[in-house]
């Protein structure tokens, strides 16, 4: 009896053993098409792992001609921060002395392959153009539109995410800029107790506003007279209140992040409005705020002070409508 249950199991063995033979086979034999993604098309090389990108997540090229012997200029509506060329055939660089102008050229004449050049703005904007050579480019001087900021969605997708700046930490370049206009646009005076008058020129904080980790200064030049007031420079320093004689070492200057609608020049009987932008700070007790704007080419210097007690009292900005 031991030997027929034996020669059973032996039998079992060998069966199950010609059986998993055929499958490995089997299975040696299935591609990955046919049998395992069935549905997948001969063109796709993701084998159904990854989802395909549809053009409505696309954001349109321009088209761009380039020649050796011209130089081809783009200009945009803010600084360039970003220029990404696509291939050695083409050279690009900021035009001297400017931050929002773009040159290129081809580095060899006639090539025949197309390639594609990105470029971000300060704005946040983000720009692609698909690039070719032509003996004589149809358009050498070219003005580009800012389609984040005027409201158009042309060279868009419909679900266009902002393009963050380091410097402005979780805020988008897109809201701090509707945030500033819409503050420029408010134009209240939250702020009545600092400024500075002299000489015929009235230099006034407006307003301190804040959000999400950002202030805004609202700034404003009123010129009496009527001698033009031309703007050299503005300054941000926290310096130490009991320090009669001040000194550079003493000083903490703060730059500001973005200007809306900086003001350069104010003519006489005219007023002008800046929205200055910052990183989040505040005053130690014993220091203060000092704002001082210098006229270029005169002596009709303005100054005024903010303490500790006006910045942590900057309004949120949600009471504004930002549009």
């Amino acid at each position: 009896m031991k030997k027929i249950l034996l020669m059973l199991a032996l039998a079992g063995g060998v069966a199950s053993a010609h059986a998993q033979s055929a499958e490995t086979a089997a299975v040696n034999d299935l591609t990955l098409k046919a049998d395992i993604y069935p549905q997948q098309e001969d063109s796709d090389l993701y084998h159904g792992l990854s989802r395909k990108l549809t053009f409505d997540r696309m954001i349109p090229p321009y088209g761009l001609e380039v020649t050796y012997d011209k130089t081809t200029h783009i200009i945009f509506p803010s600084a360039v921060r970003y220029v990404d060329l696509g291939s050695p055939n083409l050279i690009a660089g900021k035009a001297d002395g400017s931050e929002n102008v773009i040159r290129v050229k081809a580095t060899r004449k006639n090539f025949r392959e197309e390639t594609n050049m990105s470029v971000i703005t300060e704005s946040g904007s983000f720009y692609t153009f698909n690039v070719k050579y032509a003996d004589e480019p149809l358009l050498l001087n070219i003005e580009m539109a800012d389609f984040i900021h005027d409201g158009s969605e042309v060279n868009r997708p419909n679900n266009a995410l902002d393009i963050y700046l380091k410097e402005l930490g979780s805020e988008s370049p897109k809201l701090v800029h509707l945030i500033a206009k819409a503050i420029h646009k408010d134009n209240r005076r939250h702020v009545k107790h600092i400024g500075s008058k002299a000489f015929g020129i009235q230099y006034l904080l407006r307003g301190l506003y804040t959000h999400n980790g950002l202030l805004y200064f609202h700034t404003q030049v009123k010129n009496t007279s009527n001698v033009p007031y031309e703007v050299d420079f503005v300054t941000f320093k926290i310096v130490d209140k009991k320090v009669l004689k001040r000194t550079a070492i003493q000083e903490q200057v703060i730059f500001p992040l973005r200007a809306y609608n900086y003001a350069t020049a104010v003519a006489g009987k005219k007023d002008e409005r800046t929205v200055f932008v910052f990183d989040k700070f505040t005053i130690p007790t014993d220091k203060m705020l000092v704002v001082e704007m210098h006229e270029k080419s005169g002596g009709r210097h303005q100054s005024f002070t903010v303490e500790s007690e006006d910045i942590v009292r900057a309004r949120v900005i949600n009471e504004l409508k930002v549009k």
